[in-house]
């Protein structure tokens, strides 16, 4: 049998590779083991190369108005292969990169279907048994199938699409976003069932491109995770590119037909039928918790996913669990930071939980939407005395230079001690600036220091600076 590991990763996504590396910079013996995708789902059929489809999204939008930048183009089109060649083309590159950490780092890459044999118990290692996977070509100088030893066990299996009963995905009619990301021809219509960020950023693209879209949403707001402000300003740029948005609303039935589906929507008591030539099912996702054996360990598990405590502990001692399989917020960047804190904890060292009060949230459409903290409902829902403040891009000299002048930055801080307990953005480039409020946040920021704080002009980064004044009834340009 092959040496003992320190610790052993099932799962190459962003919390698995990402906790890796950093158990192999703390000096510990480490593998990961996957059966389809250096860089999970993330790198490989979601955030990246959705990222690049909507870049590409974004630029022919602004070819369909090159006048309103005193530009001129004639016959402006697309080659739908070719976008989405170059989508294939940024994921393949990053997951190479992924797969020279791996060298760099002198991480065993096993390749295969990976069961929990045994946890590490009265001072004996945990068993992994790794069997052989047809998903995928195993990448160069990865280990194969066999038994693995190691002290210490992490699951970071991630999650797949949730599948409604009745409307399963069947990669023609019934899209999830593996399809809805490689497309053999642009359909005319389409029918989004869920406007969470999946959902909302498929509409965005296929609308941008030409497509008809209609989304449908169960609940009463779009974007249900956000500030209602900032998705009733989204649902309006949304409405205005001619996109069909039902909330409240609910698929009861699909029919499928030789190149299209008939979707039956019940809104307000009543019902309608809906045509289109495809249908993409972004209803959530569930966590990947089965055939690995948890069960047979007595790991607990709660609504689909393993519980565990805030560094990634399972009830089972020497079992791990990080990243979506391990609950919400189902984000990259809560994986990759779960595996930080679970490898330095397993070392040793002296971390906190993380506080998923200020992980922030961004949906890549158009326009972009980010926050992080809480909602003024759910502040109010706390009995919070808050101060609100809002500011507009139309005030911004840098979004009008842009000809992005629709937009707006909310601000919520605790009345009481003028503590920074929420933002909310929605506007061009806000993936980017919500940062700077994540940073504020965790530095436990005060009004006060917002607002002595001097911001770089012109910049869209000014309108955080102004909401932050408009708070506390200083504004400037409103």
């Amino acid at each position: 049998m092959a040496e003992t590991y320190d610790v052993l990763i099932i799962g190459a996504g962003p919390g698995g590779y990402v906790a890796a590396i950093r158990a192999a910079q703390l000096g510990m013996r480490t593998a990961v083991v996957d059966r389809e995708h250096l860089g999970g789902i993330c790198l490989n059929w979601g955030c990246i190369p959705t990222k690049a489809l909507l870049r590409s999204a974004e630029i022919y939008g602004y070819m369909q108005h090159p006048a309103e930048y005193g530009l001129s183009a004639e016959k402006v089109g697309f080659e739908l292969g070719a976008v989405v060649k170059r989508s294939r083309g940024v994921s393949k590159r990053l997951a190479d990169g992924v797969a020279f950490l791996m060298k760099k780092n002198k991480i065993d890459v096993i390749w295969g279907e990976a069961t929990v044999a045994s946890a590490p118990k009265d001072g004996k290692p945990g068993q992994v048994t790794v069997n052989q996977t047809t998903r995928a070509e195993p990448p160069k100088g990865a280990l194969g199938p066999g038994s693995y030893t190691a002290e210490n066990l992490i699951v970071a299996t991630g999650a797949r699409p949730r599948a409604l009963p009745g409307i399963k995905p069947d990669k023609k009619l019934i899209w999830t976003y593996y399809e809805a990301m490689n497309p053999d021809r642009m359909p005319r219509s389409l029918l989004v069932m869920g406007s969470g960020a999946i959902g909302i950023e498929f509409a965005s693209f296929y609308r941008t491109m030409g497509a008809e879209v209609t989304v449908v949403e169960v609940l009463p707001q779009i974007l249900p995770v956000e500030d209602a402000e900032i998705a009733a300003h989204a649902r309006k740029r949304f409405e205005k590119q001619g996109i069909k948005i039902m909330t409240g609303a609910k698929v009861t039935k699909v029919v499928k037909q030789q190149d299209s589906v008939t979707a039956t929507v019940e809104v307000g008591g009543k019902t309608q039928d809906i045509t289109a030539d495809r249908l993409i099912s972004a209803v959530g996702v569930v966590g990947n918790i089965e055939g690995i054996g948890l069960e047979a360990l007595g790991v607990t598990i709660e609504r689909g996913i393993v519980k565990t405590d805030g560094l990634g502990r399972t009830n089972v001692p020497g079992l791990y669990a990080i990243g979506d399989v391990a609950g919400p917020p189902m984000l990259a960047h809560k994986a990759e930071h779960e595996g930080l804190l679970c490898v330095e904890a397993i070392h040793g060292l002296h971390v906190h939980a993380m506080d998923k009060g200020k992980i922030p949230g961004c949906t890549y459409c158009q326009p972009q939407i980010a926050s992080v903290g809480i909602t003024e409902a759910k502040a109010k829902e706390q009995g919070l005395d808050i101060r609100v403040g809002r500011f507009p891009f139309a005030g911004n000299g840098k979004a009008i230079a842009l000809g992005e002048p629709e937009g707006l930055v909310k601000t919520i801080f605790d009345r009481k001690t003028g503590q920074l307990i929420g933002a909310h953005l929605v506007g061009a480039e806000v993936t980017e600036l919500i940062q700077g409020f994540v940073i504020a946040m965790n530095l436990e920021t005060t009004e006060e220091d917002l607002m002595h704080a001097v911001f770089p002009h012109p910049t869209l980064s000014e309108t955080m600076h102004e909401s932050v004044l408009d708070a506390y009834g200083q504004v400037i340009h409103s």
